[in-house]
């Protein structure tokens, strides 16, 4: 029996990435770049995704992230965490395990909003004291599969000595595609 319910868990994990396979996203803000691919679907099931984001004057950082999201309904929760290699423009290169939730709402089939926060404090940093990301936005897909974003996005990197590094700190527009 239990060799039947996890193979039955490993079988519906699985379908729910294969139901969005694979997505890529650019955002750009007025000074910072995000550019993300990711596999499976971010709001169901089990998902993973990369990132790397770039200020033009704070630094810049690249990541990994796994998350689970649980659909009720029109709303999609989620649990996650993410392994962050931070470069602040003040401050030590080091690495950063940040746990994060988040929340979709779809309002309409074609328009989601999100938001979502990941950090980290001094424990779970290296190099640095703390890592912190909070995006908030709204999804709009055109047609399948092409989709633009607009939102608000903030990471941090706080160094040892106090300096906040903020690599995105303010609105962005972005545009992705998914299969």
């Amino acid at each position: 029996m239990k060799k039947y319910k996890a193979a039955v868990a490993a079988t519906l994990m699985l379908a729910a990435g294969a139901a969005n396979a694979i997505s890529m996203d650019v955002e750009a803000g007025k000074k910072f770049t995000d550019i993300n691919v990711g596999f499976g679907d971010p709001y169901s099931g089990l998902s993973f995704d990369g990132n790397w984001a770039r200020s033009d004057h704070q630094g810049q950082l690249g990541g990994a992230r796994a998350k689970f999201a649980f659909p009720l309904g029109p709303v999609s929760a989620s649990i996650g965490g993410k392994a962050v290699y931070v470069d602040p423009e003040v401050g030590k290169k080091g690495m950063a395990v940040a746990p994060g939730v988040g929340v979709a709402w779809s309002i309409l089939p074609s328009l989601r909003v999100y938001g979502e926060y990941y950090g980290a404090p001094s424990g779970l940093t290296s190099g640095n004291d703390s890592y912190k990301e909070a995006d908030v936005g709204a999804n709009w897909t055109v047609f399948a599969p092409l989709n633009v974003k607009a939102g608000y996005r903030k990471i941090e990197v706080e160094s040892n000595s106090g300096h906040e590094n903020r690599i995105a700190d303010g609105a962005y527009l972005g545009a992705g595609l998914s299969f």
